[in-house]
């Protein structure tokens, strides 16, 4: 067998060898090449050199860019020229003459400004942008030294108004000439913004007139921004100019609202309503231009509310003033229907669009947001003193029935907030016809339910009107929880919830007024509860609040026949009795109903058990058990069949504890006879049932605290009836063939056994020497040892025939 080539290669060495030689060679001839063309590459000429195209050893990264050290220069040298023109202008002008200090400024500023050019020309932009923020800076030290020489006795403050408006033309007519720069746009749009404000601060114009010197510079700005020509213009003028249009439109609405909230007159206040007014027209006259401003079109929206209603205000009460600033900004909400796109119109052999609407989508939402938030901020006002007024009725449970309704004046405002909230409402509810979304008609909802509940009692009518008013409120509130959709239709049913509650302790107040109120409102849940087409949920609640309601007339009933409160669980019982009564009749709604009669019965318990009597606490715990037990007779609430045993127990024990009886077995029996008698039925029922699980719990109920107590009582009789009794029953389940009767017998009467000869075997036991128990003991292992496999098949058929057993 031949020798496989080294390294597993399949060709013979010597072809091996040959290709090997020719690849170095390959490699040879590319190396040439790379190094001859790296030679004519450093031999091309380079101006700017190759040290910075040149690789960088590894571990010594660039520190700084070739740009970035620039620029930094540039702005040190810009930063250095400034100093020492600022340093020339106020230490060494006084040392020169009147023309050598113009000569000096005039040839230093033509020289700082004329220089960018050439800069420009040859490529340097940097250096030219550096240079002429210096040229402009020498412009503003020319205007310092032209006030200091020719008008040193002009106000300050107003020659700084005219030298800020002429240097900003001459720095926006230097960027026109010399596009170039950056710097002199944006530096001309800033000089801009201090002519008007300082003019207003020299001429002492007061709050309007500043006012009006931001708004109409704003406007200025506003201008620029929206209508300078030129992409790279536009660009440079923008940024500064919109966002001190923002600002100083905001200055002046600030001013006109502040001077607005001191008017005292409608003359004080027209002068800042028609800054006002010029807000507005501002803000909504850029949002018609500009698509992305619907934030100004909300703003001027808010300032025309201001201005109408603010003329109006000094002459009305501030409740009422909400009323007109609230009316007055309800038309902004039509807005929200002036917008839309083009849609096609088809019309028999025609097919055209419709013309595009009047307000562009920034205007029309910016007052549509505009008018929405007048209304909540209006809602919002008048919704905090109506649930107020309706949370002081607390003071009611403080002592029912005694007429101690609170007077007119703790219920704060009057019908002006009601007016507030029902005109929000309807507010609201012409928004949800208009707008495809829940929100608007969950408002309405809720504020015209606010309105027309707190009415009564806002505007100060009688108890009785009051009462029957806000029964009406709430019962269309529960009509529309059962008809209306499910956003509105929940609210709704939320606000009848609410307004049943505070009705319902407002009723307390009289006797009277709570059957009247408890028997309608529960008539009226009653009847919601039994509407089939409306949603389970809302009818789930109705129901719960109609047992609700009946609890109450139940208790009511207890009071009025004087009974004490702890027997008033005689009345409270009857609820969950009808509950259980009707039955199926409740359909879909049952399990809420006698969740909430399981309540009321709880509550019952607890009423009869506080102070603690016991004739009474077994009496109730008596009848409760008769209504769980009337209640599980029906198959599908087999299961209260339990709380009825135990409720009849609790009975019986509580009677017997009453009556001073100590005998165990009397409380074992009332446990043990129901409970065989449960399982001897369902035993009949259901004959695969278990012993253990029909007769198991009745047996051990009472043979096992027999035992415990046969084993110390030292008389005779209990252990005979003991053994009797559990004779008969190991003999009863011997007979019947059943496992539970024989083990439990059999083992109390063995245990019974015990208990009598255990004096004897002591007694054995004592007379006996020491030795001879270990000697029985070992005698009988060894006894069961022989027998081993005996014994096993002897157990082997015990445990057969026991499990034979049922």
């Amino acid at each position: 067998m031949a020798t496989p080539p080294p390294h597993g290669t399949p060709l013979p060495p010597g072809h091996e060898l040959a290709l090997i030689d020719r690849e170095l060679a390959q490699l040879d001839a590319r190396r040439t090449y790379l190094l001859a063309r790296r030679d004519w590459l450093l031999r091309l000429p380079a101006p700017n050199g190759w040290a910075a195209h040149a690789p960088v050893p590894a571990g010594r990264p660039n520190e700084a860019s070739g740009p970035g050290a620039q620029n930094v220069l540039l702005t040190l040298g810009a930063v250095l020229l400034a100093v020492a023109a600022l340093a020339f202008t106020l230490v060494s002008w006084g040392s020169l003459g009147i023309a050598g200090r113009g000569g000096v400024l005039a040839v230093v500023t033509a020289a700082a400004l004329g220089a960018p050019a050439l800069l420009l020309r040859r490529g340097l932009r940097s250096t030219a942008e550096s240079v002429a923020a210096v040229g402009l800076l020498l412009t503003v030290l020319d205007a310092y030294a032209v006030y200091a020489v020719a008008a040193p006795g002009t106000e300050g403050t107003a020659f700084a108004a005219g030298a800020a408006a002429v240097l900003a033309a001459l720095w926006a007519g230097y960027a026109r000439v010399l596009p170039g720069p950056a710097v002199p746009l944006p530096a001309a749009v800033l000089a801009a913004q201090l002519p008007l404000q300082l003019a207003a601060v020299a001429a002492a114009a007061g709050p309007v007139g500043t006012g009006w010197a931001l708004l109409v510079t704003a406007a200025l700005d506003a201008a620029l921004v929206l209508l300078v020509p030129g992409v790279r213009a536009r660009a440079a003028v923008s940024g500064p100019a919109a966002v001190s249009a923002a600002v100083l439109g905001a200055g002046a609405l600030l001013s006109g609202l502040a001077e607005m909230a001191r008017a005292g007159s409608a003359g004080a206040a027209a002068g800042p309503a028609l800054l006002l007014a010029a807000c507005a027209a501002l803000g909504v006259g850029v949002a018609w231009r500009e698509p992305s401003a619907m934030a100004a079109s909300a703003v001027g929206a808010l300032a025309g509310v201001a201005a109408l209603g603010g003329t109006v205000r000094p002459a009305l009460a501030p409740d009422w003033a909400v009323v007109v600033f609230l009316l007055l900004a309800l038309p902004l909400l039509a807005a929200v229907r002036a917008g839309g796109r083009l849609v096609d119109q088809v019309e028999p052999g025609v097919i055209h669009k419709t013309p595009p609407r009047a307000l562009p989508a920034a205007v029309r939402r910016g007052l549509t947001r505009a008018g929405a938030g007048v209304a909540a901020l209006a809602a919002l006002s008048a919704l905090l003193p109506a649930v107020g007024s309706l949370g002081f009725r607390v003071v009611v449970l403080g002592e029912v029935w005694a007429a101690t309704t609170p007077s007119r004046e703790a219920y704060g405002p009057g019908a002006a907030a009601a007016v507030t909230l029902l005109v929000a409402a309807g507010a609201a509810g012409w928004l949800a016809r208009v707008l495809p979304r829940p929100e608007p008609g969950v408002i309405a909802v809720v504020l015209g339910w606010a309105g027309l509940f707190a009415a009564p009692l806002l505007c100060g009518l009688p108890v009785a009107a009051v009462l029957a008013v806000q029964l009406a409120v709430t019962a269309a509130a529960g009509v529309g929880a059962l008809r209306l959709g499910r956003g509105p239709g929940y609210a709704a049913a939320v606000c009848a919830a609410l307004g049943a509650l505070n009705l319902s302790v407002a009723a307390l107040d009289g006797r009277t007024a709570t059957f009247a109120v408890f028997g309608l409102l529960g008539a009226g849940c009653a009847a919601g509860a039994a509407r089939r087409p409306a949603a389970l949920p809302v009818r789930a609640g109705a129901a719960v609040l109609a047992v609700g309601y009946a609890a109450g007339v139940a208790a009511a009933l207890g009071a009025l026949w004087g009974l004490a409160a702890p027997w008033w669980a005689l009345p409270l019982l009857a609820v969950p009795a009808a509950v259980a009564a009707a039955g199926p009749r409740l359909g879909r709604v049952r399990p809420a109903a006698e969740i909430a009669a399981g309540v009321v019965g709880a509550a019952a318990l607890l009423l009869a058990a506080w102070p603690w009597e016991p004739a009474r606490a077994a009496l109730v715990c008596a009848l409760a058990g008769v209504v769980c037990a009337g209640a599980a007779v029906r198959a599908e609430r087999r299961g209260l069949g339990w709380a009825a045993g135990t409720l009849f127990v609790a009975a019986a024990w509580i009677r017997l504890s009453a009556s001073g009886v100590q005998v165990p077995e009397a409380y074992a029996l009332p446990v043990t006879l129901p409970a065989l008698a449960v399982g001897l039925v369902r035993r009949r029922r259901d004959a695969r049932a278990s012993s253990w699980t029909a007769y198991g719990p009745g047996l051990g109920a009472t043979l096992l605290p027999s035992l415990l107590a046969a084993w110390g009582d030292p008389h005779w009789l209990r252990p005979l009836l003991l053994g009797l009794a559990a004779l008969a029953v190991t003999l009863l389940g011997a007979h019947r063939r059943l496992q539970a009767p024989l083990l439990l017998g059999g083992a109390t009467l063995a245990a019974v056994a015990l208990h009598e000869l255990a004096p004897y075997v002591v007694q054995v036991v004592d007379a006996l020497p020491r030795w001879l128990p270990p000697a029985l003991a070992g005698l009988l292992l060894l006894v069961v040892g022989a027998t081993y496999e005996k014994r096993l098949r002897d157990a082997r058929r015990l445990r057969a025939a026991l499990g034979r057993l049922r």
